[in-house]
């Protein structure tokens, strides 16, 4: 596991707050410095059963298994990385568990009687296999290279707890799910682990008094175990209340809630305990779900407590370092009352905490979307918006730019601002841009509507810097020009007609149908009208009249615009002879 050592960066401090916005607290205890729950969404389910985080597209997906019935439907919700729900994926049967490819691309999810997968970027299914039934709830892992899933079967929901259960596998490119000879009893509960590590745990039943903690080797044809313990001692004291396992993202230490001793820290290769081990939990919180930052930095702890008793901890996931957690309590409607079993995960890069909530019956939750507690430099934008062209037209590229500023060292990586456009059509993402090292941007778009549009422009802050106060700018959107340029002969005559040729241009958005032009003549008697023209495609068209009367006959073309473009007018005069 990678070390944490920062003294004094997360400098701890007495808070009592209220959060904004969710009814969420700072328990009145020691605190890291760091930005508090960016977003709770309250889930459209009734029963939770799995989270995944999809970091490549930045989705996450939270599964209701709905066992209440044998004819019962499943959900799986998915969110984005900000809260907002984006679809719902509607399931035949109860869906218990999920997992994710190893490049994130395929969504697998556990059914009564299948294992199902979805793609990430559309969410239809596109495969799917019949494996043993499961009345009682799977739990599934992706590890070298192939799925594993458990399958409990139970002749009622009261035998689901201490029922047998075996150990599947999803093999995709055979489309088939061989059993791996491994079984036990209870709703065992898999978690996988770098170097193609797999690892099952099996929670406290009626048939398991010392229940067990493996690690197998994923890696072959074969799940071989290369660890497993027990953990009661000679009197039977010290068993395992298993919860949820994490395995640290360098694979060599394990993490495991356990309802009775709190968080236990492994070495992934024995199962040994770690020479150092993580504080107890605050008096009154039970140990409910734990797991590590993508950069091994930092360590999630959840729990169930109530009233102003911490129920989630972030710390550094170093247990050398001692600086003090950041503590959240869950009281209420707004947010909860506890973190469910297994409702914790992290984004790839660390700079998302995602955390399932309960309340204390079980049958409503909520989404946390929470920043770390590495978020410590302020970040400002330093300089108002400008924009160019200095008159923005519809349908023609727009450069919005900025400069962005930051304190402490220079990043890792380049920091990126997220824009978005708001005009009448409504709010508009523009996606990220990359920050400069000089600190400026710019952001480019088109807009497509002729009036007021306003650009925001945001940093939403990383690792080791704070989100910044949104920068705008309103930007009046004209219409786009149209030009008309004429070539007429200085001559013409009563017999041989006049030909004027022109070429007509828009700028901005194309024009959904070629423009016809409207053409008057004026001469000494009078004005009239002319057949209109078309413009050909390549903006070409040709004016042809045999004039009425000698002497100078004005020829007038014009289009008279539309809603994204402005009119444009041309004349041009032929002296008319015999």
């Amino acid at each position: 596991m990678k070390s944490a050592h920062r003294p004094g960066r997360l400098a701890a401090v007495l808070l009592a707050a209220q959060l904004a916005g969710a009814g969420l607290t700072l328990a009145a205890a020691p605190a890291a410095h760091a930005a508090a729950s960016d977003a709770v969404a309250k889930l459209p389910i009734t029963s939770y059963s799995a989270l995944a985080v999809d970091s490549a597209h930045q989705r996450v997906y939270v599964a209701d298994s709905n066992m209440g019935s044998y004819y019962n439907y499943g959900v799986i919700a998915v969110y984005t990385f900000q809260g907002e729900r984006i679809t719902t994926i509607s399931t035949q049967q109860h869906v218990s568990g999920l997992a994710l490819s190893d490049d994130g691309s395929t969504l697998y999810a556990g059914e009564r009687e299948k294992i199902m997968r979805y793609d990430t970027t559309t969410y239809q299914l596109i495969g799917g296999l019949y494996v043993s039934t499961d009345t009682c709830g799977r739990s599934l892992a992706f590890s070298g290279g192939k799925l594993y899933f458990t399958t409990p079967y139970a002749s009622s929901a009261s035998q689901c707890d201490a029922t047998l259960t075996y150990l599947d596998s999803y093999l995709p490119d055979s489309n088939t799910a061989p059993r791996t000879g491994w079984q036990d009893y209870g709703k065992l509960q898999l978690e996988a682990g770098a170097g193609d590590r797999l690892l099952m745990g099996q929670p406290l039943n009626a048939q398991a008094a010392d229940p067990f903690l493996a690690v197998y080797d994923a890696s072959g044809q074969t799940l071989v175990r290369t660890a497993g313990r027990r953990f009661a001692d000679a009197d039977g004291k010290g068993a395992l209340n298993l919860k949820d396992i994490a395995v640290s993202p360098d694979g060599g230490e394990v993490a495991v809630a356990d309802a009775s001793a709190g968080t236990r820290l492994l070495n992934t290769g024995d199962l040994s305990d770690a020479p150092v081990g993580y504080p107890a939990l605050p008096t009154g919180a039970t140990a409910s779900a734990v797991a590590f930052s993508g950069d091994g930095k930092y360590l999630a702890r959840g729990a169930a407590a109530t009233g102003s008793t911490p129920d989630l901890l972030v710390q550094p996931a170093d247990p050398n370092d001692s600086t003090a957690p950041l503590e959240f309590a869950f009281e209420g409607s707004l947010d909860g009352d506890r973190v469910a079993p297994r409702g914790l995960e992290w984004s790839a890069d660390g700079s998302r905490l995602f955390a399932v909530s309960t309340n204390a019956a079980g049958n409503q939750f909520w989404l946390h979307i929470i920043q770390p507690p590495a978020v410590q430099y302020d970040v400002r934008f330093t300089d108002a918006l400008t924009h160019s062209l200095a008159q923005a037209v519809a349908g023609e590229p727009l450069a919005v730019r900025g400069k962005l500023a930051y304190d402490g060292p220079a990043p890792a990586e380049p920091l990126k601002v997220a824009a978005t456009r708001t005009d009448a059509d409504g709010t508009h993402a523009l996606g990220t841009t990359t920050v400069k090292d000089d600190g400026t941007f710019t952001v480019l778009d088109e807009p497509g509507l002729v009036g007021d549009a306003t650009y925001t422009v945001s940093f939403l802050g990383d690792l080791t810097h704070r989100p910044a106060e949104d920068v705008t700018t309103t930007v009046s959107v004209g219409k786009a020009p149209t030009s008309i340029a004429l070539t007429a002969p200085a001559e013409g005559s009563l017999s041989t007609g006049v030909r004027i040729t022109g070429t007509f241009t828009a700028q901005g958005k194309a024009l959904p149908d070629r423009a016809v032009l409207k053409v008057t003549r004026t001469d000494r008697l009078g004005t009239g009208a002319l057949s209109s023209v078309t413009v050909a495609a390549d903006g070409t068209f040709t004016v042809d009249d045999l004039p009425r009367t000698r002497g100078d006959a004005t020829y007038t073309v014009s289009w008279p615009g539309d809603d994204l473009h402005e009119a444009s007018t041309a004349s041009a005069t032929v002296y008319v002879k015999r």
